[in-house]
């Protein structure tokens, strides 16, 4: 029985779970956000005790210090000393082609993690920082990655590379990377459990803010829609998802968009705030039952980027069994759901609508009972899946 510390660090937020393994048991969790601005926050929570404050947090080593103080508070603490928690496991989102599975974290693989910051200079940066925030306060724990991208490093050749001159693939590594790599596999799995199959034709949907679809054929990634970096694929709330490259051309050479302010408005500018104003699929839901044309052409075009990834892998796995939608979208937006499966007879997808419309926090089934294909709403849990290979490394 073991207490597992998952950091997942982004930019200006730290999100924390404390698990007892093998159990899987929860003994507490949080996020501090707003990290570096005047108007922080941060949540807790336990069994036995909550709490949500507005604080300014200056830095990442502030944020993980007030964490730690919450879970080693003597009346409402869940450790008694940081000793109690052996290892420390860390989302990392890009680690190339040099690392494949779960590692124990020494100095050269920080200094291979920093290498990589060109890759995925929005995450690895922060990602580092955690690690090295946890080493000064947890001096003794073991600190363990997991990659995002170690899921997709199965995806064949004929997959993975682009048909550019070799030269850029064998001296840069230039090749499709992909991400959200622990929630699909997390939910793969459970899809597999679910549905008891030894060998599996699955289509992973994860829909958040960022978005991605994942091919996965016997337990293992076979292609994805995210490539060399996180911004092709499917559309996504401020990214454009797959482009023309022509139209980056353009804004160079015809419209005076230098490569930076390009690059900022595909990531930041583009997806579904570029067409319609509004990020949140909520607000953007909402706006289309009004008559906003903007937001329902938005949502027709997400759901018709989708339906193509969803032909084109079940071409590439030759079959389908099973659908899966996860993330924040994927499990609560029935409308994306609905608008996905419409007149998709013809791969055998037939949503049942009454369960579409049904909410739940557990695995769920929405498909119709003669659909060939399972449609699935598994609710991913990155830090779990962080927790159990940590878990499977330091055992």
């Amino acid at each position: 029985m073991k207490k597992i510390l998952v950091i997942n660090s982004g930019s200006s937020s730290l999100k924390f779970q404390l698990i007892q393994m093998p159990e899987e048991h929860v003994l507490a969790y949080g996020l501090v956000e707003r990290i570096g601005q005047e108007s922080g926050k941060l949540s807790y929570s336990s069994e036995k005790f909550s709490a949500s404050e507005e604080k300014e947090v200056a830095n990442h080593s502030e944020a993980l210090k007030s964490v730690t103080t919450l879970l080693m508070d003597p009346e409402n603490g869940v450790i008694q000393n940081a000793s109690e928690i052996p290892a420390i496991g860390h989302r990392v989102v890009h680690g190339g082609d040099k690392f494949s599975e779960t590692i124990l974290i020494d100095e050269k693989v920080k200094a291979t993690i920093k290498d990589l910051f060109s890759l995925a200079p929005l995450h690895n940066p922060p990602n580092l920082n955690g690690i090295e925030v946890a080493e000064s306060i947890f001096p003794n724990s073991k600190q363990i990655a997991v990659f995002d991208t170690a899921f997709h490093r199965s995806i064949p050749a004929r997959a993975n590379r682009y048909a550019i001159p070799n030269s850029f693939f064998e001296e840069y590594n230039i090749q499709l990377y992909g991400f959200h790599g622990t929630s699909h596999k997390y939910v793969s799995e459970k899809a597999m459990e679910y549905t008891g199959a030894k060998k599996s034709k699955i289509i992973s949907i994860h829909l958040g803010n960022g978005c991605s679809i994942t091919a996965i054929k016997d337990g293992k990634s076979i292609d994805h829609s995210l490539g060399f970096g996180p911004v092709n694929g499917l559309i996504m709330g401020t990214r454009s998802g797959d482009i023309d490259q022509s139209v980056i051309f353009y804004m160079i050479s015809q419209l005076g968009y230098t490569t930076q302010e390009v690059s900022d408005l595909l990531h930041h500018k583009s997806g579904m705030l570029g067409l319609t104003g509004y990020s949140d699929l909520r607000d953007i839901e909402s706006e289309a039952e009004k008559g906003n044309r903007d937001c329902q052409l938005a949502l027709d075009m997400n759901a018709y980027r989708i339906k193509k990834y969803i032909g084109g892998y079940a071409a590439a796995m030759n079959g389908l069994d099973t659908i899966i939608f996860t993330a924040g979208i994927g499990e609560n937006s029935s409308t994306i759901r609905a608008l996905v499966c419409k007149e998709m007879e013809f791969l055998g997808i037939e949503l049942d609508e009454s369960e579409n419309n049904n909410r739940s926090k557990e695995i769920r089934k929405i498909s119709t009972h003669g659909s060939k294909v399972a449609i699935l709403v598994i609710p991913t849990n990155e830090e779990l899946e962080i927790a159990k290979q940590v878990f499977s490394l330091i055992s």
